[in-house]
């Protein structure tokens, strides 16, 4: 869904790997930005074709990294603004949220919808993830940077109080 992009919109550089095929990512990968942050470009779970063992072990990467204990900041959960939010997507939601794990969803690819496509894709997601503070961004037009980079700061002042 665009999570390699997004770091590299983040951090104004290509750190992260990107592909045009969903799901290339398929371990995790460690970006050290700047010295307060590592970002972690975990495998997504929804559009990579990918057998059901491999599935299954992508979902193994991400629940082993998100439950080890190690102090985590914020998870940005990351949905195509495009398409109502998946059952994973609102499972995930659900998970990370039972977990105590600090959240955001972040709406990507914004950049592809009209005005009111847009409208309608942000009432959705809040409706269906249970969530009003979530975050419109684009990798092609840097919609959404300033407001994620907020979203992050914010939540390692959390993690050092």
């Amino acid at each position: 869904m665009g999570k390699s992009s997004l770091i590299n919109s983040l951090t104004g550089t290509k750190l992260a790997r990107t592909s045009k095929t969903p799901g290339r990512t398929q371990q995790a990968h460690f970006y050290q930005v700047g010295d307060r942050a590592i970002f972690v470009d975990l495998p997504g779970y929804g559009f990579a074709k990918v057998p059901a063992r491999i599935r299954g072990t992508l979902l193994e990467i991400i629940e082993t990294y998100l439950t080890a204990g190690r102090p985590l900041a914020l998870a940005a959960l990351v949905v195509d603004a495009r398409h109502e939010p998946s059952e994973q997507d609102r499972t995930m939601n659900e998970w990370l949220t039972g977990q105590g794990l600090p959240v955001r969803v972040v709406s990507n690819k914004v950049d592809k919808l009209s005005r009111a496509e847009r409208s309608a894709s942000l009432a959705r997601s809040q409706r269906l993830l249970g969530r009003e503070d979530i975050i419109p961004f684009s990798s092609e037009t840097g919609e959404g940077v300033g407001g994620l980079w907020q979203a992050i700061e914010s939540s390692i002042v959390t993690l050092k109080d």
